[in-house]
């Protein structure tokens, strides 16, 4: 750097912010810090810095709408995006909204200077770009000769560019083509100046665009960019963002220019974070699958308890209940292993005729005798107009146990001592052809922005007891079934889940026979 340039660190974690100040300050940069998005905003206001470095999560203010803020202040800003495991999804919204990179936790000094170069390479080419822009429109307005006599300056510009710029005359014959596009193109410069026009070397639609803006002045607006498809020479095909301009004169169209820039790395990288998100895929699986046998083995206590109590108190009832818990609990141990087989596939509903109101009352029976354990009462709420419909049994089950689990675990984790703490478990039969299941608590509830991260990966309130899968694959679940569903919650005063599902009424081809959930 021939200057110190600013330099803004937004992160909520103080560690990062201090080793990074005290790395970048001896690498010459101007060094501003905030620990949250607004504040970082807020300086930003004031200083504007060249480069950000932000955090994507981030209590508030988070690292993606930060960016948006930052792009609205200044598009020219370069903003490089860190992200911890788990946020792929969010490095592709970064960069969709024109982050210059991102960098993954725990930083690397190599990655972080690699990061940098290219922010600066960027900020460098475009102050070039935008001075050879701001010329370009005057330079058409003259001679061919005269453009040749004065483009040296301008084609030097052009030639350091990383992007292609591809430039025609009024008739749509190239008269620019740089050393980006011979390297999208494939073809040398030698094979297209005045030699190719923009029929036979843009894609179709393009090159019919830029023949109606080159006839009607004013017909065409080719300055948004968008993705478009580029056959190089040798066959490849690469993928490029493109945007492009009709140049005028006083009352005559001067020619065009076109802008490409080459997505293969940035595909490259998409391509790296889907196959982190599939390696991720298989922990998911054992943690979800994890998850579920901790459901079932909360069914199982309860039958060792009715067991040992009807032992004990020479009970008959007590002893043949607690054991049909434990059968069907064991049975239900079976069933998860032989659908580990099937786990990989897309699942799809296994209809069957049962009644709802039967399926959450199993549930609650499950989940009872765990429930008193710890003085919470479950309620059941159910719809006796409710009927026998056509659903997914087997899903709904594995759905309603999880919400109950963890409206237990609510109730468990409020700190007040004066509650009476209940789970209420609803069923509604809609006449809107759905069948509605509540499952409400009145523990420690959650506030929005804990809200809004509950159907995310590996995000869970219960304090490093939950893998915060279990929502996430209820939430799969209820969607397999073309449904939807919903939380309610205020911190202190507990939570509502709500589940809509689709029944049909009669009967559905493949719809399995096995039994377990009919009533």
């Amino acid at each position: 750097m021939t200057e110190m340039a600013k330099l803004l660190i937004i992160d909520d974690e103080e560690g990062i912010r201090k080793v990074l100040t005290v790395s970048l300050a001896s690498d010459g940069y101007d060094v501003l810090a905030a620990a949250r998005g607004e504040e970082g905003i807020e300086i930003f206001k004031k200083e504007s810095p060249s480069i950000v470095l932000t955090d994507i999560k981030m209590p508030g203010m988070d690292g993606i709408e930060a960016l948006k803020q930052i792009k609205t202040l200044n598009p020219d800003a370069e903003v490089i995006m860190i992200t911890g495991h788990g946020d792929m999804d969010s490095a592709i919204e970064a960069l969709k909204l024109d982050a210059s990179d991102f960098l993954n936790k725990p930083i690397k000094a190599e990655a972080l200077a690699v990061a940098l170069k290219r922010a600066e390479e960027r900020i460098a080419i475009r102050k070039k770009l935008k001075a050879y822009t701001d010329d370009l429109e005057n330079m058409v307005r003259m001679a061919t000769e005269e453009v040749k006599r004065r483009s040296d300056f301008q084609n030097k510009l052009i030639t350091s560019s990383n992007d292609a710029i591809i430039a025609t005359d009024e008739k749509g014959d190239i008269v620019i083509y740089n050393n980006g596009a011979a390297r999208i193109f494939g073809y040398p410069r030698s094979e297209i100046i005045r030699k190719m026009n923009i029929d036979s070397l843009y894609p179709q639609a393009i090159a019919s665009e830029f023949r109606t803006g080159l006839k009607r002045r004013g017909d065409v607006d080719l300055s948004e960019w968008r993705e478009v498809a580029i056959v190089a020479k040798d066959g490849e095909v690469v993928p490029t963002r493109f945007s492009g301009f009709i140049l005028y004169g006083e009352d005559e169209v001067m020619g065009s220019v076109g802008f490409f820039r080459d997505l293969r790395e940035i595909k490259r990288l998409q391509q790296e974070l889907i196959k982190s998100e599939r390696l991720a895929a298989t922990g998911q699986t054992v943690a979800g699958v994890a998850h579920y046998v901790k459901n079932i083995l909360f069914g199982l206590k309860g039958g060792v308890y009715l067991v040992n109590l009807g032992l004990k108190e020479n009970e008959a009832d007590s002893l043949k209940t607690g054991w049909d818990m434990l059968e069907r609990n064991m049975g239900r141990i079976s069933d998860l292993v032989l659908d580990l087989l099937e786990y990989s596939r897309e699942r799809k509903p296994e209809y069957e005729k049962c009644s709802p109101n039967a399926i959450a009352n199993e549930v609650c029976g499950l989940m009872e005798a765990s429930a008193k354990e710890y003085g919470i009462e479950i309620i059941r709420d159910f719809d006796p107009s409710m009927r026998e419909v056509l659903l997914d049994p087997k899903g709904i089950h594995r759905c309603l146990l999880n919400l109950v689990s963890n409206a237990i675990d609510a109730c468990l984790f409020d700190p007040s001592e004066e509650k009476k703490w209940v789970v209420r478990v609803k069923t509604i039969f809609e006449n809107d052809g759905t069948v509605r299941f509540e499952v409400s608590d009145n523990g420690s509830g959650m506030d929005e922005e804990v809200e809004k991260k509950l159907f995310t990966s590996f995000f869970s309130t219960k304090e490093g007891r939950g893998t915060g899968l279990g929502l996430l694959n209820t939430q799969k679940i209820v969607q397999e079934h073309g449904g939807t569903i919903a939380v309610n919650s205020q911190p202190g005063k507990g939570s509502t889940f709500t589940i809509r599902l689709p029944y049909r009424n009669g009967p559905t081809q493949g719809a399995t026979a096995k039994g377990g959930h009919q009533s």
